[in-house]
């Protein structure tokens, strides 16, 4: 049989008008030998066998050799029969006919039955799905091995049309990373001379790139892959699916997707706990709802109440907000006349931060700003901390960079809320940087550290962003 008859995408439209979009034709080949694969046929046990398990049936023959299964199954293509080992008495063997020979795997059930990573609820789906891959595998070897070479993944439109829109939408609205030096000017006596020296190179883009969330996925009836068009075969976790855009990929070419996730906001289950760059995609927003809102309202009634981030609201009426915010998103009520306690409004922002999945310091860059602190030269110090910040993901620097700037002008109230960048780094310190074994040690020996990263960063905020 010919692949190529199967791989025509001429109906496919490369329109930039939404309007004017045509999905592409998907191949047919691999469905074709999924519907041509041998069906499974069960040998059953003329007997009654004493020492069958309990989730097998007739199909179980007790312990009988690898040369008389391979008799009861010769001559009939998808027969098979579980048997149980004479080397290992208590193990099991599935007994499964393909290719004109005997194919023996070990059978396993821990409520379900596998030989391998998926898991079926009967010994039948399991054969079902064995003889399908088998005989595709077998097959199409060559065109499985080729079909990512070709795919159709950046000629869908809408792919290319959501890019567009959310590059547009972003560049009006965030600041472009700069790039600053620090040193010494002999003239003035402060031993910190904050100068920046912006180079002709972008440090980044500011497009925010999302990887997929892609997880093991059974779909129920014929599904093609989004990647290479052609269809994913198998009875059950044939594919991948993205959950924060509903992607749905072979496990093959999830790995070749790029990361361009653009994640549907009916996936979206909440805002708090959820992963921040999948939150602002999802929204198309350059930082998270929560943070914009809650530091307006701070900004507007608070910035002058004793003690502000240090002083704790109620933690049920925290716990309020945080369910308005997941139920009504943008919508929220967190006003005076909801709230009136503003320490509820400031309670709620930083719980966001301490529930973002990964913080707003990322894991792998946290041990980075960690032994930046510790460096004893000033200017070396700051520095490090702002070749941290370029490697931040977009989303993590501009939120940062806004929450920082709001910070500052926390301090600018000192004389009434008590709070200055020391006071401040105490509290976000370990809310916006955690150590990715959250071990309990390595936090309390950081807790200086974390403090004086975030006090730096506020009391420089002005250069290093």
């Amino acid at each position: 049989m010919a692949a190529s008859s199967n791989s025509s995408l001429s109906g496919s439209s490369l329109s930039s008008d939404p309007e004017d979009y045509q999905p592409p034709i998907w191949k047919s080949y691999l469905y074709q030998l999924q519907q041509e694969a041998p069906r499974p046929k069960r040998i059953t046990c003329p007997q009654e066998m004493e020492s069958r398990p309990k989730y097998y049936g007739r199909e179980f023959h007790g312990m009988i050799s690898r040369d008389y299964a391979d008799e009861l199954l010769a001559g009939t293509e998808g027969a098979y029969l579980i048997r149980e080992s004479q080397r290992q008495p208590g193990t099991y063997t599935l007994a499964l006919r393909f290719g004109h020979q005997t194919l023996n795997y070990r059978l396993f059930y821990d409520g379900k039955h596998f030989v391998g990573e998926k898991r079926f609820e009967s010994v039948h789906d399991l054969v079902t799905d064995a003889l399908i891959t088998l005989y595709i595998e077998t097959k199409a070897a060559e065109y499985i091995a080729k079909m990512t070479t070709n795919p159709i993944y950046e000629h869908l439109g809408y792919t290319s049309l959501l890019k567009d829109k959310m590059v547009h939408r972003l560049s009006r609205g965030r600041t472009e990373p700069r790039r600053v030096t620090f040193q010494r000017d002999e003239k003035i006596s402060s031993p910190l001379v904050r100068r920046s020296a912006l180079k002709d190179t972008p440090e980044k883009q500011c497009s925010y790139e999302k990887i997929h969330n892609f997880k093991v996925h059974t779909f129920r009836g014929p599904h093609w892959c989004e990647y290479c068009a052609n269809f994913m075969w198998g009875l059950i976790a044939q594919g991948v699916r993205c959950s924060d855009c509903g992607l749905n990929v072979h496990k093959q070419c999830s790995k070749l997707v790029p990361s361009d996730c653009q994640p549907d906001l009916r996936r979206i289950k909440k805002v708090f706990s959820c992963d921040l760059t999948t939150l602002v995609k999802a929204h198309n927003t350059t930082r998270p709802m929560v943070v914009d809102m809650c530091i307006r309202e701070i900004e507007l009634r608070g910035m002058k109440s004793e003690g502000l981030y240090r002083v704790s609201g109620f933690s049920e009426h925290i716990e309020d907000v945080r369910l308005a915010f997941d139920r009504d998103g943008e919508k929220a009520d967190i006003s005076a006349s909801a709230y009136a306690d503003i320490n509820i409004i400031a309670g709620a922002l930083k719980l966001y931060f301490r529930d973002l999945p990964i913080p707003v310091i990322t894991f792998d860059l946290y041990s980075k700003f960690i032994q930046a602190a510790k460096l004893p030269n000033a200017e070396s110090r700051l520095e490090a901390i702002h070749e941290g910040l370029l490697q931040l993901p977009p989303a993590h620097y501009e939120t940062l960079r806004y929450l920082m700037a709001h910070l500052k002008r926390v301090t600018m109230f000192e004389k009434y809320n008590l709070m200055n960048a020391e006071n401040l780094g105490i509290v976000f310190g370990p809310t916006l940087m955690q150590p990715p074994e959250q071990n309990a040690l390595t936090t309390l020996n950081d807790m200086r550290q974390q403090k004086l990263v975030v006090q730096l960063i506020i009391e420089h905020e002005d250069v290093l962003f």
